[in-house]
């Protein structure tokens, strides 16, 4: 993807694209990338934007309290479109898109969504602005999807890298659902047990990710064991945190802060009956943030 504009610090740099409305690159002050940067043989991708679904709904379909219907892909309808740059400079920059006859054939919702982009420091600031622009409440999740090379320093292995928490945790992860994205809230798997630690490896991610619905910590570090470079992001305004790569083996780890999940086994398929749904009044605008640090 194309980078429109550039942000940046004595120590961060970050490359913008209208597609999508999101992160092109996060460079350090030696240049290096840190941002994966989709190479198609493992995922296209670099940090979609997820609204108004995160995941995935049963059958791509859902209806909602009112008895509208609702019909999307996985993450929702804003992640392959072009968005409008509507503000740059040196360090802030800001992107948005709205509702049209595309979006409104799938979510019969008018909205409009905004990307803010700020750098201090070393920290970039993402903040996801959903406004309601309709006449009646408008149910909607939305989420982050940064995806980061892995290994990041040349001579590591994957297995080199590793996730560090805020806090020592024991916590547990649902099965996802491969054939249908779904998940399966019942069925669970330990994941951390009394550490702050949680080593990479391919195989975690072969089933598809690690659903993280049960953390404390509201900041994770991705690390290597032979650089004292890494990531740092911090999710204090969304729940939940997913670890995903492909499962072809990819050479990235995305760290994915979601307010919402994918629909669960214990769900009907009412939209509002979700997991943490959000929901803005007529006029309403409601603001969600995540940083990316680089340590």
């Amino acid at each position: 993807m194309g980078t429109i504009c550039t942000i940046s610090t004595n120590k961060i740099s970050v490359g913008l694209t209208e597609v999508g409305g999101t992160l092109a690159s996060i460079k350090d002050a030696e240049g290096l990338e840190y941002l994966w940067q989709g190479d198609p043989a493992y995922w296209g991708g670099q940090a979609p934007i997820l609204f108004p679904i995160c995941g995935s709904i049963r059958g791509d379909r859902a209806v909602t309290q009112d008895g509208s219907e609702l019909s999307m892909p996985r993450h929702g309808v804003v992640r392959k479109r072009t968005w409008e740059l509507e503000h740059a400079d040196e360090k802030d920059a800001s992107f948005v898109i709205r509702s049209d006859d595309e979006t409104m054939a799938s979510y019969p919702y008018p909205f409009e969504l905004r990307s803010r982009y700020e750098v201090s420091d070393a920290t970039l600031t993402m903040t996801y602005e959903v406004t309601n622009t309709g006449e009646r409440p408008m149910p909607f999740q939305v989420g982050g999807h940064p995806g980061f090379r892995c290994p990041f320093v040349e001579g590591d292995s994957y297995e080199d890298c590793y996730l560090e928490f805020e806090h020592e945790e024991t916590c547990t992860a649902p099965e996802p659902v491969t054939e249908t994205g779904l998940i399966d809230i019942d069925v669970r798997h330990p994941v951390l047990e009394g550490t702050r630690v949680l080593p990479l490896a391919h195989e975690l991610f072969h089933k598809d990710a690690q659903i993280l619905d049960e953390l404390t910590s509201r900041t994770v570090r991705l690390r290597s064991k032979n650089a004292e470079k890494g990531v740092e992001v911090s999710f204090d305004d969304l729940p939940y945190l997913v670890v995903w790569s492909s499962a072809n083996d990819g050479p990235f780890v995305a760290l994915e802060p979601w307010v919402g999940l994918s629909t669960c086994n214990d769900e009907d398929d009412v939209f509002e009956h979700k997991r943490n749904v959000q929901v803005a009044a007529p006029g309403e605008t409601k603001s969600y943030s995540f940083t990316v640090t680089l340590l």
